[in-house]
């Protein structure tokens, strides 16, 4: 932690509330004893012919496993994973004590895995409907799940916590359909930010990103909160290969990238994003995924985001000392193109692009603390984003012609080589984006 500081770093951990590993010795001794503390711990139901109720798993199949002694247990994602009860009021206190373990050793803050969750319904009700992972969010065909009134009293009582310790942050993450609702969980006496991932899942194309910004900014302000903006993550596959792969999802990336740093609030970047990684193919003999194993292959899972980075083009791509052992993941045959030592040389990299956007966007308040506003023009997206004594407009063209913008001002920087600017107006090539800063 004190390296980290020194370098100008934070550390942040990541927490997971939800469940625990069916190998943590709480649910090892309510297997063995039903009637012991720790079994009150855990979602169990008795003995029956099948399961408590209609509820799914996100990595497929029910949400409910059995014990050896024909129990039931709940567990939302895989059955190695059993949700905690946290109706049980020493979970809340074991959790309460972790944080401060770690808050007492200089971690300054946490991402909180599944944040929306922890609490089901007292009932076990079936759930009206089943999710889709091609929605935004989980809404309400997943109301007896997710979502439960009850978890705002502990993200209460978590910034509570933090408050005694200043300068940290608590950041979560919410995956429900409803931007209303994720805002909510950015309240003031909750947690600092929580995800919004409207981006995360839309398509590239200036009518989804703008509905994607505009949604997003209309939520978190009444509650007083900024955007925590993600576009990608250990859960997606890759920039590059969601907006169409190759030079063209490379394209999109590069101008994805100056989109996401122009927005007011904290800008997520997913480890790699910032090297232009794709998707990695990874064969189906070494994936690790159990969404690939729960549905029985139809899912492909997320092993290709999960690859290890290249950092150089040795072996193992600097990951690890060479005669180490073997990566988790395989390292594909084409990554060390992609290596940090080779970007950091070339003018042109992805990776240098967005070493000069951190810099103007630490330099320019109006990119990342401004105030915005978006408007679009067919194909072409435009933030305006106002700082104090400046103004810059970020211009995503999503189209597939080139688009003449009106220009009174400086180029600042562009996502590619091609952008060609006069007195009065730049040339912007398909997939690209500029930043504008106005006269």
């Amino acid at each position: 932690m004190a390296d980290a500081r020194q370098l100008g770093l934070r550390v942040i951990l990541d927490v997971v509330p939800n469940h625990t590993s069916d190998r943590h010795p709480w649910f090892q001794a309510a297997l063995a004893d039903p009637d012991c503390p720790e079994a009150a711990r855990y979602h169990f139901a008795l003995p029956s012919e099948e399961p408590p109720n209609n509820w799914r798993s996100l990595f497929g199949g029910p949400a409910w496993s059995r014990t050896p002694d024909g129990r039931w247990y709940l567990h939302l994602f895989a059955p190695e994973q059993p949700d905690l009860d946290w109706r049980d009021p020493a979970v809340a206190a074991d959790f309460e004590e972790t944080l401060r373990f770690w808050l007492d050793r200089g971690v300054s803050g946490f991402r909180v895995d599944v944040a929306y969750g922890l609490f089901k319904d007292p009932q076990l009700r079936d759930n009206p409907g089943s999710y889709s992972p091609t929605l935004f969010g989980h809404g309400p065909e997943q109301a007896m799940t997710w979502n439960q009134p009850e978890v705002h009293d502990v993200w209460r009582r978590w910034r509570a916590v933090c408050d005694e310790y200043p300068g940290t942050m608590l950041v979560g993450e919410v995956c429900l359909a409803d931007l209303d609702e994720v805002a909510l969980y950015s309240r003031p006496d909750e947690l600092h930010q929580s995800f919004a991932f409207r981006l995360l899942k839309s398509p590239w194309s200036a009518g989804a990103f703008e509905d994607g910004v505009r949604s997003a900014l209309d939520a978190f302000a009444p509650v007083g909160a900024s955007v925590p903006w993600v576009l990608g993550n250990h859960d997606k596959d890759r920039l590059v290969t969601r907006f169409g792969g190759g030079e063209v999802g490379t394209a999109r990336a590069r101008a994805a990238a100056l989109l996401l740093l122009s927005l007011p609030g904290a800008a997520y970047l997913y480890a790699g994003d910032e090297l232009g990684l794709p998707q990695a193919q990874v064969p189906d003999q070494a994936k690790r995924d159990p969404i690939f194993y729960r549905s029985g292959g139809a899912r492909a899972g997320r092993d290709g985001c999960r690859v290890p980075l290249p950092w150089n083009s040795s072996h193992g791509v600097g990951f690890s000392p060479r005669g180490a052992a073997e990566p988790w993941l395989p390292i594909p045959s084409g990554w060390r193109r992609h290596a940090v030592s080779r970007q950091s040389r070339d003018d042109g990299s992805v990776l240098q692009l967005y070493r000069r956007a951190l810099a103007l966007r630490a330099e320019h308040p109006a990119l990342g603390s401004g105030e915005a506003t978006v408007s679009r023009d067919g194909d072409v997206l435009t933030v305006r984003c106002t700082g104090e004594r400046r103004t810059v407009r970020c211009i995503v063209n999503m189209g597939t012609e080139t688009a003449l913008v009106r220009s009174s001002g400086t180029v600042l920087l562009a996502s590619g080589p091609h952008v060609h600017a006069t007195d009065r107006r730049v040339a912007l090539p398909p997939d690209s984006a500029v930043w504008l800063e106005e006269a």
